[in-house]
């Protein structure tokens, strides 16, 4: 089905993304793409589908179905030109009104079902009110999603390649997924983070600049797999720490044993009356039998020393993170908020069916959830007393609360990394102090002076979370919304570790239900 052999990309920038990369899939393999942020792996999709041009060789037997990233890349399209559907549905009308040529009948090529394909497609993703000549930029990101994960059915591939597909799905829309990935027959590539998706493949490749490692199993299999590789390399550097100590002391005590015997000698030499010409021979010759006897041990320690510098920088990086947030201030039970029959009117429709009643208290671990337009950041917005209910009332005694969005806004992009820890530093610490802090989570001197502009998601939440530790005492109310989005698994570990840690009251909007199991959610307010 899919032959990857020797593949490397160098980006116009001429920077290297990934060099040899030799992958076979076979018929009805179902495969998993992971990575961290920036390993290439949407490159390598785009290479496949042949939207890209790398080195090396692709070779596939047809030309699979590719569902990319959605980022309003289609805005321009309309729903049946997104699909590759619109010249086959305008041969097909112009032909049943009876004005049919040679050049329609080939464009429709004997498709005379491609009108109810597609409908019958849309309604099954949920989209039966949709126009097909309707525009792209109309729609939610998740109804972008939901269009393309339809022109499946329409065009019926043997070969799927998905980006991050259950991106943007409500949770609804998530099983629908999930059923299809199990069901299908078809042959599977999907770049995801999302654990529950990526359990329901059967081989998991890693890529990253050297190559890809391949998993032959699920996700849960390929975790397994790699804590025991981590036990075996913190075995492996704590054996290499300890031959270092030992050359060390080697060393240290063949060069005072060889002083003494030179010492030593000099005072027999002196004794003996040797000439001062043979004195000064001796030694240079004893200096030149240091010098080798150092320059050996010297040599092994740069050699354990370069191996120990190895096997420390394949640790992954979130165990190099210390994030310490500090404890609210608030006893835990505190009551924050109440809403008593509220609901908020648009243009005098009322957003939600039945009026809203609930109580928030401190150290509440709370999902809120409901499907895409069920008024989820308007509840937000309530809740943080930048909105007034419409109907009924509301009580706040929050006093300092973080909301974390999706486009993570609390990043100001025409600041600079070491800038935007600043904005944060109440402690009045030190700007060594400061950097220090950054490279808690990872962001290294190459770093401090980059504009937050550049940042890609999980560095932004990365300096979210400095930013956080860098304050004197934790919000009451930390609001995540859609966390985990644009983040890649170990961002996503980093996150889901942090929250772990924070005390005070968490609310968050996810469909990501292995992230809300990990962090503890205890109790969901559904819209």
């Amino acid at each position: 089905m899919l032959i990857l052999r020797n593949v490397s990309y160098i980006h116009p920038d001429k920077e290297l993304l990934f060099d040899n990369i030799n992958l076979t899939v076979n018929n009805h393999d179902k495969i998993a793409l992971i990575g961290n942020n920036g390993s290439g792996k949407s490159t390598l999709l785009k290479i496949i589908s042949g939207e890209l041009k790398a080195t090396g060789e692709v070779m596939t037997v047809t030309r699979p179905y590719y569902v990319p990233q959605i980022f309003g890349q289609f805005n321009h399209l309309t729903i049946a030109q997104a699909l590759r559907v619109e010249e086959k549905l305008h041969a097909l009308r112009e032909i049943l009104e009876g004005r049919a040529t040679e050049e329609l009948m080939d464009l429709l090529a004997d498709d005379w079902t491609i009108d109810e394909r597609c409908r019958e497609a849309l309604d099954r993703w949920q989209l039966k009110d949709l126009n097909l000549e309707q525009g792209m930029d109309t729609l939610s990101g998740g109804q972008r999603t939901k269009v393309f994960l339809a022109g499946i059915s329409i065009h019926q591939p043997d070969f799927i390649l998905l980006d991050e597909p259950s991106n943007h799905l409500d949770a609804v829309s998530r099983k629908l997924l999930y059923e299809f990935i199990e069901s299908t027959s078809s042959t599977l590539l999907i770049v995801s983070h999302d654990r529950t998706l990526l359990n329901l493949l059967n081989t998991v490749c890693e890529l990253n600049k050297q190559g890809i490692a391949v998993y032959g199993g699920n996700y849960d299999f390929y975790i397994d797999q790699k804590n025991t590789e981590t036990i075996a390399l913190n075995q492996d550097i704590k054996s290499k720490e300890k031959a270092l100590r030992k050359a060390k002391e080697r060393e240290r005590e063949t060069i005072e044993r060889q002083q003494k015997l030179d010492a030593r000698g000099k005072k027999k030499q002196e004794k003996a009356g040797i000439a001062r010409i043979m004195m000064n021979t001796l030694r240079n010759n004893a200096e030149k039998s240091s010098s080798k006897i150092k320059s050996v041990h010297t040599e092994k320690i740069d050699g354990i020393s370069q191996e120990l510098h190895t096997l420390r920088s394949a640790v992954a990086d979130l165990d190099k993170i210390k994030l310490g947030f500090e404890d609210s201030v608030l006893h835990k039970g505190k009551l924050l908020f109440t809403a008593v029959d509220i609901n908020f009117a648009y243009k005098e429709h009322q957003l939600w069916r039945k009026n809203l009643s609930f109580q928030i208290a401190s150290g509440e671990r709370i999902n809120l959830a409901g499907s895409n337009g069920s008024g989820k950041t308007t509840l937000i917005n309530i809740i943080l007393g930048q909105l007034s209910p419409s109907l009924g009332n509301t009580w706040r005694a929050i006093n300092k609360a973080i909301y974390i969005d999706q486009d993570y806004s609390l990043i100001r992009n025409e600041l600079t990394v070491y800038e935007q820890a600043q904005r944060y530093n109440e402690a009045a610490l030190e700007e060594h102090e400061v950097k220090v802090r950054l490279n808690r989570f990872l962001f290294t001197k190459d770093d401090w002076n980059k504009p937050c502009s550049t940042l890609s998601g999980g560095e932004r939440m990365r300096l979210i979370l400095c930013c956080l530790n860098l304050g004197n005492n934790s919000p009451d109310v930390i609001i995540l919304d859609e966390p985990t989005n644009n983040l890649d698994i170990q961002n996503i570990e980093i996150l889901t570790i942090a929250i772990k840690e924070y005390r005070g009251t968490l609310i968050v909007v996810s469909h990501d239900t292995y992230f809300l199991e990990q962090i503890g959610i205890e109790r969901t307010i559904y819209l």
